[in-house]
């Protein structure tokens, strides 16, 4: 099946790169700065926060008396989770916005959740360069740890990947699940350590967060980049082991559902 999937896209790479450009343009056209605001929009969220809680509210992390230490510790758990956010919000979505083009154009459905893929990637690539770029002026740059980003990142477009396919596919016959996930990703994002550190909870909750499976993914990412240290990776299993199981379900549901999803949009 992968093997198909990988032909499919292959044929159609004209039309997956094509419309991921024209996404891209028409997102920043009429715009006086254009393309420029993909560099400002995250740049000057990362100012504002090492300003903010580095300089004005001074807010540190628990054993760690540098003063930059939490603005590093948020700007990871933000510029992460932003990306996962993005990828599954558009994907839940995605067959209800492209409606018109299923509809009047035969293409493997397929390559919608691909184009939503590489539109998120590159905002990403964007943000992290910039962050990356932050770490290396301040004198933060994690070194070979930063090796680990691969796997982290693999890790995480493939559970954000099949829950979004998932949560897509569903969208077009039960309409609340759009709106429900959006409901439910706002309390995800305050059950995952990403603006407190999970050792400042009682130790009777920590368990519970552990069950959450960002959680561990958040915290790798939040150690590679403050403390230079390698991922604990049997704490990430359990993120492995459900990611590919969304993306199980989610291509097994979309061969099943596929032709039914034009008669229902």
């Amino acid at each position: 099946m992968l093997l198909t999937l990988q032909r499919t896209l292959w044929s159609y790479r004209g039309f997956v790169l094509g419309s991921v450009k024209r996404e891209f343009q028409a997102r920043y056209r009429n715009s006086l700065f254009g393309a420029l605001w993909t560099v400002l929009n995250p740049l000057s969220m990362i100012l504002v926060y090492t300003v903010i809680f580095s300089h004005i509210m001074r807010a540190r992390l628990p054993g760690v008396e540098d003063g930059m230490a939490y603005s590093v510790y948020l700007c990871a758990g933000l510029l992460t989770w932003g990306f996962f956010a993005e990828i599954t919000t558009r994907s839940q979505g995605m067959f209800l916005e492209n409606a018109n083009l299923l509809k009047k154009i035969s293409f493997p459905r397929i390559c919608l959740p691909v184009i939503v893929l590489l539109n998120a990637g590159i905002n990403f690539a964007i943000i992290l360069g910039l962050f990356l770029g932050f770490l290396l002026i301040t004198g933060r740059w994690p070194g070979l740890s930063l090796l680990a980003l691969v796997p982290l990142l693999a890790l995480q477009i493939m559970f954000a990947a099949g829950l979004g396919m998932l949560l897509g596919i569903l969208n077009v016959f039960f309409r609340d699940v759009g709106q429900l996930f959006g409901i439910c990703l706002q309390f995800w994002f305050w059950l995952t350590p990403i603006v407190y550190p999970i050792t400042i909870l009682p130790p009777s909750v920590q368990p519970w967060l552990a069950l959450n499976p960002m959680t561990a993914l958040m915290q790798s990412y939040q150690n590679l980049f403050l403390y230079n240290q390698w991922p604990d990776w049997g704490s990430l299993l359990p993120l492995l082991v459900v990611g590919l199981l969304l993306c199980i379900t989610g291509l097994r549901l979309f061969r099943t559902r596929g032709g039914e999803m034009v008669d229902e949009l």
